[in-house]
């Protein structure tokens, strides 16, 4: 019985460890754009894009979060956690890959041991 849970466990956190990998690849190359800052205070419908945080409305989620996670592998957690934090935070960052500087909720938003909560 402790074997069993001791795999399921492991698994689990393997499976988290490749999720952070894949979602947060290192690239030499040059750095991403910076994205310009909100102009406006963020509210419902204040951005055409739905990337400052609060400018989505829930069911806008998972359009969104279909595109942020198109080019990952784990296409199901993935979206299940992109949904969730869209569903806080009521914003996507642009992209499939980083910008998450410009929705603070959604990039601040962290598991219990530190790492990244939204993809």
């Amino acid at each position: 019985m402790a074997t069993k849970l001791n795999l399921i466990v492991f698994s689990i956190v393997m499976l988290h460890l490749l999720m952070s990998v894949q979602m947060h690849p290192i690239h030499s190359k040059s750095p991403a754009p910076q994205p310009h800052p909100p102009q406006s205070q963020p509210h419902h419908n204040s951005s055409p894009n739905g990337t400052t945080e609060g400018s989505l409305q829930l069911q806008e989620c998972g359009p969104r979060c279909g595109h942020r996670c198109s080019n990952t592998q784990y296409k199901k957690p993935c979206l299940f956690f992109c949904k969730k934090c869209c569903t806080k935070c009521l914003c996507v960052p642009p992209g499939t890959y980083g910008n998450k500087q410009v929705c603070p909720c959604y990039n601040n938003w962290k598991t219990k041991l530190g790492g990244p909560k939204c993809p």
